[in-house]
């Protein structure tokens, strides 16, 4: 935490962690539940921690370089029965570009630890890891990877926490050019020792391996009956039959859209066990296994049909506690999930021995496109499963005397970089916005039940599901309704107005009483919007027209030939889950902003609410446009709030300007840009609400691209952050000239967001959040100096390190925006939070304690 300049800080500054949203990779076997009851999942190149129990994201650890394919927990919940007693629990993620890194939670000190990194033996992406535990300190995986490998590994795993961790590899499997994407190992039953690799992929067919602890694997046998890829495999435990275990299942899933259960039992020399039981259940007998002295029949026990679309799933429940003359008892139960949005529970008849479908859980809605993965909890009372959409959805078996498997709360977020954020005006949410074409609000759900001082955050709306990838938000500042204005991958900027159910459910998370005027509900005539069939405009629903029919005209305001029936406004007395948030919380449109001629990158708002500002992506490599051409198209729009007028267009850029705000006063507009540049815009307002504006400064300030820019909220003064890695700190004079006042010592990456908070207005004296590429974020003391006469005094400002935020609180990926929440002014503020968002596809918030020795400060 040091500073780059010797000499103490001003201030005394503490972070915490308070929030994380972050949505799933989507792609199959990401996500693992642990014996520790801890779901562990990648969010781009993060590897992501949540408890299921508080609906929390945890932590990140950072350490991979490539987008994380793949995780799973040692032990596993299959393996929770073997694991009450570790102190240590471990974790292993595979990324998009081979890597293995190997982690150990501490469960007593609740700390994590990156343990290794696994010898490079995957040339490409690692697509799957299974394991075994095989004792206390002992564990057998195996990865697969799509150059065609499969790779078993022993992991001897240290008896106390900080111990030293072993890994070898005991075989590499060469399964040719159609590639393994499914993977499952067990012990055989009998005394034998042998291990049983199952892997399945592209060729449709099962391959089981045999081999020893210390491996030597051999091809053993073929399972064929799959028509198309195999999806995914996992075999049970040992079946424990009248005292004996002689026999393990095999579930297969496929993208045939068919289960098969296979049954492999231990042959005691002439014959097999079982041969007379004769039944509709009998099965059909396939290859024999030879493992050593030992051989094993093969029979396909179960054909399971119900899902509509590709089984990308499928999971025994984990063996419950140890009952009489058992270590465990394996139920015959089975979790798939499908593509077709559902998951199944399937347990055999009592009486026939036939398995059947007994739970069907899923998502019903228009927009969903499946699930890639479905997870027992580790005492078989609740599943999880992650889809298309980046998203958790979780049931619980909350009934007695039968099943009753009901919907639970979840972390959620986006499942794409997220590109912006911004705070309402009042701190009641943050609202962000993604390339997975969605604005999400995130706000603190205060709740006495809670775990965490009486509140904790959730995703409450999800206002604008769009068709285009969002580059920005702005949240209008000043009086009115809760509105924003959001940018695109399009020419079009879109304003947002909050409707009634959304103002309801803001009441219901907020303590503070009514967050909005009693006679508001009077006043706001729309309940609601409803999505379009092709997902840009958001079409509003009025109060008085919700129980009307839906045959209505074309000109009633609601185009149902046009629109999605089922997306109807709910007000929530509790967090929404995510069904809720995708078709009940989109506000409606109320205006378009014609202008631009290229999609939207930047905006901006004043601080009164009635000016904001665009900007637009400009082709920096096309050799047509011309310098008079590429200086139209970067224009900055201003926008008239209320009237939505176009009422400037400001020129001084030549290339895209990447980031915009105006001066606490909001006389004057400062702009950034890829042309290395910043202009200061003067911005005068008549009684008669008209604009003027003329340019004050333009200059070029840095090597590289400017990124971001911050106003000091006590003056004149300014920050740009450029991809040269450097930080300068400007003020604007009254004679209009701006000058250089301090240059922040070099950073290791690129700059790529700034914001700038206020702490004590009488020493000029505030903290400058620092983002970068790599993730990091700083926190930065900057004190101006001035005269009397409110001039600068050179050397100008004061800087030192308050902070570097711990590497594993950060992001891992680039920081794309930053937003100081501010508080009310008050003489014993201490504290001030720190929103942040990044191509992880993070969401965080930061609770910044900051203390002077003599207490005397306010926060601005």
């Amino acid at each position: 935490m040091g500073s780059r300049e010797e000499g103490e800080s001003e201030v005394v500054v503490g972070v915490e962690g308070v929030f994380i949203g972050a949505g799933c990779n989507r792609v199959v076997n990401n996500v693992s539940w642990g014996a520790s009851g801890l779901v562990s999942f990648g969010a781009q190149n993060a590897l992501a921690i949540f408890c299921p129990n508080t609906a929390q994201i945890l932590t990140t650890l950072p350490g991979h370089k490539a987008y994380v394919n793949c995780t799973h927990w040692i032990p596993s919940s299959k393996f929770a029965f073997k694991a009450k007693h570790l102190e240590q629990h471990y974790l292993l993620s595979g990324d998009a570009h081979g890597a293995i890194l190997l982690w150990e939670l501490s469960l007593a000190q609740n700390k994590w630890r990156q343990v290794l990194q696994l010898p490079q033996s995957h040339k490409k992406g690692v697509t799957c890891i299974t394991a075994i535990l095989v004792s206390e300190t002992d564990a057998i995986f195996a990865s697969t990877s799509s150059d065609g490998v499969v790779c078993v590994w022993e992991l001897i795993l240290p008896p106390a926490s900080g111990g030293e961790c072993k890994v070898s590899c005991l075989e590499t499997l060469f399964v040719g050019s159609k590639p393994m994407v499914a993977l499952s190992l067990a012990e055989l039953p009998g005394s034998s020792g042998h291990l049983v690799l199952a892997m399945g992929g592209l060729d449709t067919k099962i391959h089981l391996y045999c081999g020893q602890r210390r491996g030597q694997f051999v091809r053993a046998c073929e399972l064929k009956a799959h028509t198309d890829w195999i999806r995914s495999l996992d075999f049970s435990l040992p079946v424990c039959k009248d005292g004996e275990t002689n026999s393990i299942l095999l579930v297969s899933s496929s993208q045939d859209k068919g289960i098969r259960i296979w049954k492999m039992v231990l042959r005691d020399g002439q014959g097999t066990h079982g041969k007379h039981e004769l039944s509709l259940a009998s099965y059909i007998e396939g290859p024999v296994l030879l493992a050593g002295s030992s051989s094993y029949q093969i029979s396909l026990e179960s054909l399971l049909i119900g899902h509509e679309d590709w089984v990308y799933s499928v999971e025994w429940q984990p063996p419950t506690s140890a009952s009489e003359g058992t270590p465990y008892h394996q139920p015959q139960s089975i979790l798939s999930a499908s593509m077709d949005k559902t998951m199944m529970i399937w347990k055999p008849e009592r009486k026939t021995g036939l398995w059947m479908n007994v739970v069907n859980v899923g998502e019903l809605s228009h927009s969903a496109l499946g699930f890639y993965g479905g997870h027992w909890s580790s005492d078989g009372n609740s599943i999880l499963a992650h889809g298309y959409g980046g998203a958790f959805h979780m049931w619980k078996n909350v009934g007695r005397d039968k099943d009753n498997w009901q919907p639970q709360e979840v972390p959620s977020g986006h499942f794409a970089p997220v590109t912006d954020i911004a705070w309402a005006r009042s701190g009641e949410y943050m609202l962000s916005v993604s390339h997975d074409q969605t604005t999400r609000i995130f706000a603190p759900w205060k709740n006495e039940a809670s775990l965490t001082d009486g509140e904790s955050w959730h995703e409450i709306a999800r206002p604008q599901i769009h068709g285009h990838d969002i580059n920005c938000v702005v949240i209008i500042q000043g009086k009115g309704n809760h509105r924003f204005v959001s940018g695109a991958d399009e020419k079009v900027a879109r304003v947002f107005e909050a409707p009634l159910s959304f103002l309801k459910t803001l009441n219901h998370a907020t303590s503070e009483g009514s967050s909005y005027p009693e006679n508001l509900q009077t006043d706001v005539q729309i309940l609601g919007a409803n999505m379009s069939a092709l997902g840009l405009s958001q079409k509003p629903i009025y109060v008085h027209t919700v129980q009307e029919s839906p045959n209505r005209n074309a000109n009633d305001g609601l185009d149902t030939l046009e629109s999605v029936p089922d997306a109807v406004p709910v007000v929530f007395t509790e967090p929404p889950i995510e069904d809720q948030l995708a078709y009940n919380t989109l506000w409606p449109e109320s205006h378009k902003l014609y202008g631009h001629g290229n999609e939207l990158f930047s905006l901006c708002c004043d601080h009164e609410g009635k000016l904001v500002a665009s900007s637009c992506k400009v082709c920096n490599n096309n050799k047509f446009c011309s310098q008079a051409q590429s200086t139209t198209i970067a224009e900055i729009w201003l926008w008239q709030v209320g009237s939505w007028k176009a009422v400037g267009q400001l020129q001084s850029h030549s290339l895209t300007v990447t980031r915009m705000e105006f001066s606490h006063d909001d006389s004057l507009l400062l702009a950034v840009s890829r042309d290395r540049q910043f202009t200061v815009f003067k911005i005068r307002r008549s009684g008669t609400d008209e604009i003027s504006y003329e340019l004050l400064a333009r200059q070029e300030a840095h090597k590289r691209i400017i990124w971001s820019c911050s106003w000091n909220p006590f003056g004149h003064e300014f920050a740009t952050g450029s991809r040269d890695k450097t930080v300068k700190i400007w003020a604007v004079e009254k004679e209009s000239v701006v000058k250089l006042i301090i240059t922040l010592p070099q950073f290791n990456s690129s700059i790529t967001a700034l914001s700038w908070v206020g702490i004590d207005r009488q020493t000029n004296h505030g903290l400058l959040a620092v983002g970068m590429e790599s993730g990091l974020i700083e926190l930065w003391n900057l004190t101006v100096k001035r005269s009397n006469d409110g001039s600068i005094l050179l050397p100008g400002a004061a800087a030192t390190v308050a902070m570097r935020i711990d590497p594993s609180m950060c992001h891992v990926s680039s920081v794309n925006g930053m937003s100081w929440r501010y508080h009310e002014k008050s003489e014993d503020s201490k504290s001030v939070q720190l929103a942040s968002c990044g191509d992880d596809q993070c969401v965080r918030v930061f609770e910044v304690i900051v203390s002077k020795p003599d207490h005397s400060f306010s926060i601005s």
